[in-house]
């Protein structure tokens, strides 16, 4: 494993623990990676604020890829922003509203955006939107670009979401299971990989030099874009079909474990 210049990790379920909690032992990690000219970055389906907000100081000489890739900046410069049209949205959230215990979630540059005034939900959230506000009807115009429609469901959005809104695809958008209570709808070829792209072009790195870590479907095409690519021990079957390699847990801190063997090894 030679010449490593980019390593990308999802958040949730990958970087993170199940407490939502970064490895104490990053920032030493972190500077590590500096020495060697090796950039650090966080891809979530998170709004930019809620991704951010873990990295404190070194935001600034870091990139970031937010909203599932339909958002990224390169040491606070924005390389690229997605606007979702607003005349499919409507239709959606109606859908929506008909699916009995689903949630839905407009996520855009300024903040994310409910109508459901269930204060549990709000609660729950609020640790991935930062920034958000309770509207009265998410089908009318909104005064900010949004990014994407994210939908939350308690009994897992595989089985309870996907099958009524992968519809929404004949209008060329992307439907895909964010996690295992989540699903998120996009423009179309907005996603990770395409992101980690149009990085990897702006930075002149390869994919043999990028590492990736990920755990559910919406980091597949992100995985498919590094020649070092990880799934986690507690990712989904279909990401593991897809990664080279597999990492400890995210409980055990297996993105910083992998990345600590390899600045040992060489």
């Amino acid at each position: 494993m030679k010449d490593i210049k980019l390593i990308v990790t999802d958040m949730d379920g990958t970087f993170l623990n199940s407490s939502h909690e970064v490895s104490p032992e990053f920032p030493e990690i972190y500077e590590e990676l500096k020495k060697r000219n090796i950039l650090f970055v966080p891809a979530s389906g998170r709004q930019m604020l809620g991704i951010t907000k873990y990295f404190g100081d070194i935001e600034n000489e870091m990139a970031f890829i937010a909203e599932n890739g339909g958002y990224m900046i390169y040491k606070n410069q924005e390389l690229f922003a997605d606007k979702l049209g607003p005349e499919y949205v409507a239709e959606i959230i109606q859908t929506i509203r008909n699916i009995p215990g689903a949630t839905a979630i407009l996520s855009g540059k300024k903040k994310a955006y409910y109508e459901t005034d269930n204060q549990g939900f709000i609660d729950y959230i609020s640790q991935f939107y930062t920034g958000n506000e309770r509207v009265e009807d998410l089908t009318q115009a909104l005064d900010d670009s949004i990014f994407k429609i994210a939908v939350y469901h308690p009994e897992g959005s595989e089985e309870h979401l996907y099958p009524f809104l992968k519809q929404f695809e004949k209008y060329n958008l992307e439907v895909v299971v964010s996690g295992q209570y989540w699903l998120d709808i996009m423009n179309k070829n907005i996603n990770k990989g395409n992101a980690l792209e149009q990085l990897q072009k702006v930075l002149n790195i390869t994919p043999e030099q990028t590492m990736v870590f990920g755990d559910y479907m919406n980091d597949i095409e992100m995985l498919k874009k590094a020649h070092y690519s990880y799934a986690m021990k507690n990712a989904h079957p279909s990401v593991k079909a897809v990664a080279s390699f597999e990492a400890c847990s995210n409980d055990n801190f297996g993105v910083l474990k992998t990345i600590k063997g390899y600045l040992n090894a060489e």
